[in-house]
């Protein structure tokens, strides 16, 4: 049984996944599998419509398969906000069709969540090997100014005809392959979060991502020049990844503190240049940031941690609350931070089991988070050959800010990261000056530096 044949015994909500070339041509056999007897809506924008929408529609009219109008987005630059799911809502409840997602991530979102929200399920038509949202539960939509995840199903099937999806836009499939390198870190955490006893690591959702994770992002150049081979390999572990959270119900197995970068500059609502940073961009530079972290939590003489000095530096309840909403004080999400630091505070009594297990178990943490990472220069070069940011500045983002989002990121999720664990030993601003500090990676001036 193949990766992807195992991954769909677990999914829960995707019943059937087609990849390969020209498999596009099977679409009308896969919609009557799935959905026997119903009417299809092919929902795109104006380039996704001409680049496989008409085939759909075209292959849907020659099967017999009643469909309404395709629903074309005109928005000259879509973008993956509520007001787009309510006008897609507000169609859909005019019919009972089953919509077809014909695209990548914002036409995907979109559809997801407006599918959800009149009671059926979709089908998806993958254009670019873009992000590992196509099979993943939930959409990334921006609402009320800020980037949220909306709880919604993946799609009940889906489509990717690696002939278009090599057609693609080089910028789109380096976004892909930065989103699925950053499984690399986010298999980091979830080991930190394993050995410390916080988050048990799922051994069936961790298989089905982290198995051929690695071979997977073994040919960036082949990815780069859209060699056949690499990106079925691409778009395989981006599905993998999808169907990961699927069974897991939850987005750990695929998003670790790297994700958490992305998800606050979304809050922030950072553009750059006037535009909207794509989420694999992002996590490109959030997945070198943390790797570059782990790289400082190795080299550290963690049998030199003082564990009953740091349990007394810890702030209690009261003095985190406040700690926690002085953080985002003055932005549209100013109680984020308190709602996430409460959700995972933990007392003094319990750091100091899970710092004293940390130590004594540290021989066996550094030999399983060696295991897991690809070292900096590595990734680093990885990176760059497919196209993907590899120096922050790059999407808009100056050193200092970088240097403040990891301090500023550990508040905004309550899943335990690395960072939580710099917080909790000490070793945030250690860590830190080792990146940002003289001779660093990324040298700033001391004056520069707000903490």
């Amino acid at each position: 049984m193949s990766n992807i044949e195992n991954a769909l015994t677990a999914a829960r909500e995707t019943k059937a996944l087609k990849i390969g070339i020209g498999v596009l041509a099977g679409v009308a056999e896969l919609f009557n599998e799935q959905f026997p007897g119903k009417k299809a809506v092919i929902v795109a924008d104006r380039i996704t419509f001409s680049i496989a929408g008409e085939e759909v529609f075209s292959r849907f009219k020659e099967a017999g398969i009643e469909q309404e109008e395709p629903f074309i987005f005109q928005a000259p630059h879509l973008y993956a906000e509520y007001a787009f799911v309510e006008e897609l809502v507000l169609f859909l409840k005019t019919n009972n069709a089953i919509p077809v997602a014909i695209g990548s991530g914002t036409i995907n979102d979109l559809t997801k969540l407006a599918s959800h929200l009149s009671n059926r399920q979709y089908l998806c038509v993958a254009t670019a090997a873009s992000m590992d949202g196509y099979t993943a539960f939930g959409a990334s939509i921006t609402a009320n100014g800020a980037k949220q995840t909306f709880n919604c199903p993946a799609p009940q099937a889906c489509l990717a005809d690696i002939a278009i999806i090599c057609k693609a836009p080089s910028e789109m499939t380096a976004s892909g392959y930065a989103d699925l390198f950053a499984k690399v870190t986010a298999g980091a955490d979830w080991i930190l979060a394993d050995q410390l006893q916080v988050e048990p690591i799922d051994q069936k959702a961790w298989s089905i991502i982290q198995d051929g994770l690695h071979q997977a992002l073994a040919d960036p150049e082949g990815v780069r020049k859209g060699d056949p081979e690499a990106i079925t390999k691409l778009v395989e572990g981006l599905m993998l990844g999808g169907f990961a959270m699927q069974w897991s119900q939850s987005s750990r197995p695929a998003s670790g503190a790297e994700h958490q970068f992305s998800h606050l500059w979304n809050m922030e609502a950072h553009l750059h240049n006037g535009e909207h940073i794509s989420h694999g961009f992002q996590v490109s530079i959030g997945t070198l940031a943390i790797t570059a972290f782990y790289e400082s939590l190795l080299a550290t003489n963690v049998e030199d941690l003082n564990v009953a000095t740091s349990c007394e530096k810890w702030p209690t309840p009261t003095e985190s609350d406040v700690a926690a909403l002085k953080m985002f004080e003055g932005t549209d999400f100013s109680e984020v931070g308190l709602q996430e630091t409460k959700a995972k505070y933990t007392n003094r009594e319990e750091l100091n089991a899970q710092l004293t297990l940390f130590k004594n178990d540290w021989e066996i943490l550094k030999g399983r988070l060696t295991k897991q990472l690809v070292p900096l220069k590595e990734a680093k070069s990885r990176l760059a050959l497919v196209g993907a940011p590899t120096e922050p500045e790059q999407i808009g983002i100056s050193r200092e800010r970088l240097r403040n989002t990891f301090i500023r990121a550990q508040f905004i999720r309550r899943r335990f990261t690395i960072l939580d664990l710099a917080v909790r030993t000490g070793y945030l601003n250690q860590w830190l000056n080792s990146l940002f500090g003289k001779d660093g990676i990324w040298e700033i001036g001391q004056a520069n530096i707000k903490t």
